[in-house]
């Protein structure tokens, strides 16, 4: 894993994947076949124009009364809604939703670190990350001739265990959801129940490099991943609403 050095800080209408090789050139390094390129959500939105200005927010009546809840900025807990299809928890300083997506984050995963404008902007993820990443893929495809896995990460906290990891919301040309069952284990016993979320696995070990603070290396190249012929989005990493337990 090599983090991409000299990435500059990103304005809505940049061209990512112009972006990537410019930093992969700077490491010394061209794009092959089976390349993965991790890249954080922030720097998507923010190419895709995600950021919003609180002060055009115009808060709920929902909004207003959980805000009362959670002792949050409506005006944060509005957009929230916006992105979210159900509220899974609410209480002082927590705010659980179901995303729109699929998945379940808190604060639908909008964030006000590392944006400029300070206090007064929020940044959205992408609308569509799956499509983010095929359209990066695509682009790098074009202009290398380089098959290139696509994973676009963000940083989730989980409801048993402390901390954040990286998570996968976005992926193209890799399977982000791999289906072992079947496959041996060393004595030769079937597999019944193991599913790897792969491109979970991927956006958790760049985590380690691209950090969530001020490294200002949102980026990441992974090589020397095996290639599969099989390949699906993150979308599927979501668990099915039927088999959720935890609502």
């Amino acid at each position: 894993m090599t983090a991409l050095p000299g990435i500059p800080l990103i304005a809505s209408g940049m061209d990512l994947s112009a972006v990537l090789l410019d930093a992969l050139a700077q490491a010394g390094r061209a794009l092959t076949h089976g390349d993965v390129v991790v890249v954080t959500s922030k720097i998507v939105s923010k190419a895709e124009g995600r950021s919003v200005r609180l002060n055009d927010v115009q808060p709920s009546a929902e909004a207003l009364r959980l805000a009362v809840v959670t002792d949050k900025d409506p005006r944060i807990v509005e957009l929230v809604l916006r992105e979210s299809t159900a509220v899974s928890r609410a209480s002082r300083g927590v705010l659980v939703v179901r995303h729109r997506l699929g998945f379940v984050s808190a604060n639908a995963g909008i964030d006000q670190s590392n944006v400029a404008g300070g206090e007064q902007t929020a940044l959205l993820l992408p609308l569509d990350p799956d499509a983010s990443a095929r359209a990066i893929s695509d682009a790098l495809l074009e202009r290398t001739g380089a098959r290139v896995g696509i994973v676009i990460s963000d940083s989730h906290g989980r409801p048993f265990r402390m901390g954040n990891v990286g998570v996968a919301i976005g992926a193209a040309r890799l399977p982000a959801l791999r289906d072992l069952r079947g496959e041996p284990d060393l004595y030769g016993r079937a597999l019944k129940i193991t599913l790897q979320a792969y491109a979970d696995m991927i956006a958790s070990a760049s985590a380690l490099l691209t950090g969530e603070g001020a490294e200002g290396l949102p980026a990441v190249l992974i090589r020397g991943l095996p290639e599969y012929s099989s390949h699906n989005p993150a979308s599927t990493l979501n668990r099915p609403l039927e088999q959720d337990l935890y609502r």
